[in-house]
């Protein structure tokens, strides 16, 4: 460990911006270093190394035993992209299965200072995808004891119903 604070963000595709900025802007802040980690839902943990890094296989039987996937090399071009006006630098950590407990996982293995993530894509997908799976950001907040940024990525003003609600 390097006595840096760390600030773990959850990412994935289309996340919006803003998460990754804020997340930067606190790292930055705190003098930590920033760590993302995107969570392959389609695979599961089977091993860990002593830096988070997970050893992972597909969920599907029948796909054939594939090498751990690295982090995607979009993503983490798009991620320099976004966070290149900022001077905070970052590594990227691949995980698999459950997000929530991927994440909160890691933080432990890491002592994360905080964990970042953005609240659901709007939307019927991203509704339905809360209702179903749950919140990451509300697993966390229950499941684990380290503080959780919840950035809102799609903010309703005070009179607009929520996503989720109908009038």
């Amino acid at each position: 460990m390097d006595g840096l604070a760390v600030i773990l963000v959850g990412v994935q595709a289309g996340l919006p911006d803003d998460v990754l900025r804020e997340a930067a802007r606190l790292a930055r802040d705190l003098g930590g270093r920033l760590v993302c980690a995107h969570v392959d839902l389609n695979r599961y943990a089977v091993g860990e190394d002593p830096d988070g890094s997970v050893h992972s296989r597909p969920l599907d039987p029948d796909l054939p035993d594939q090498e751990d996937a690295g982090f995607d090399a979009d993503l983490a071009a798009h991620i320099d992209d976004v966070l290149a006006d900022t001077g905070v630098s970052w590594t990227g950590r691949e995980l698999a299965g459950d997000p929530a407990f991927a994440l909160a996982h890691l933080a432990d293995a890491l002592h994360a200072r905080l964990i970042v993530v953005g609240t659901h894509e709007p939307g019927l997908r991203g509704g339905l995808r809360e209702f179903f799976q749950g919140s990451v950001a509300t697993h966390l907040a229950h499941r684990q004891h380290r503080p959780v940024l919840v950035v809102p990525t799609a903010p309703v003003s005070g009179d607009e119903p929520l996503p989720w609600e109908s009038r």
